[in-house]
């Protein structure tokens, strides 16, 4: 089992900014979800943590290797895009004719950045060493490549990542089978308690 986690709230995101490659910490409110997942996760049954190397990943990451008795350890391959110069715009400030082909084109780059298929090709890499295993894998990762591994799982094309919501701190699960991997759930969102 490969249980994928997007990475708790941040400031950026909670305000719509492209993160990319800016290495930001968990909000307040990020860091309620990192501690909600690390109670869902708890009993999962995994033996490995693996994360993306950015802290919002490492962060959320590390509650849910603690309450498993494990150390999580850092996996490259599922870093966020690289947004380039992008980084900290507004996703609603990136002009018409640059949105059009991001949109339509995968193999778009925004400036200095890193392309969808780019993205896609490292996260197939990974899953094909994942195939191998036959352990339950809890991966912190990001919106882009956890969208390119359910789009590599399923055969869809990045084009799909557009028409895919994926929420933070949310919890998605491929499972190993003899024929691939498979996707057996998706964006599940895990509720936090109230603080009283």
């Amino acid at each position: 089992m490969i249980v994928l986690v997007r990475h708790g709230q941040t400031a950026a995101n909670a305000t719509g900014l492209l993160q990319g490659h800016a290495d930001l910490p968990l909000s307040d409110v990020g860091r309620g979800q990192a501690a909600a997942l690390s109670v869902a996760l708890a009993a999962s049954g995994a033996t490995r943590v693996i994360t993306s190397p950015l802290q919002r990943a490492m962060h959320t990451a590390a509650p849910i290797a603690a309450a498993l008795g494990i150390d999580a350890t850092i996996e490259d391959r599922l870093v966020e895009l690289d947004y380039g110069e992008w980084d900290g715009r507004a996703l609603v400030d990136v002009g018409g004719h640059e949105w059009a082909s991001w949109r339509a084109d995968p193999n778009f780059a925004p400036p200095n950045g890193e392309s969808l298929r780019a993205v896609r090709l490292r996260v197939e890499s990974w899953l094909a060493d994942e195939a191998q295993r036959d352990d339950i894998v809890v991966a912190v990762s990001h919106v882009s490549p956890i969208k390119a591994a359910i789009c590599a799982v399923i055969g869809a094309g990045e084009g799909s990542t557009w028409r895919m919501h994926l929420d933070v701190a949310s919890v998605s699960r491929l499972a190993r089978r003899p024929g691939g991997i498979v996707l057996i759930g998706y964006n599940e969102v895990v509720p936090q308690r109230a603080r009283g």
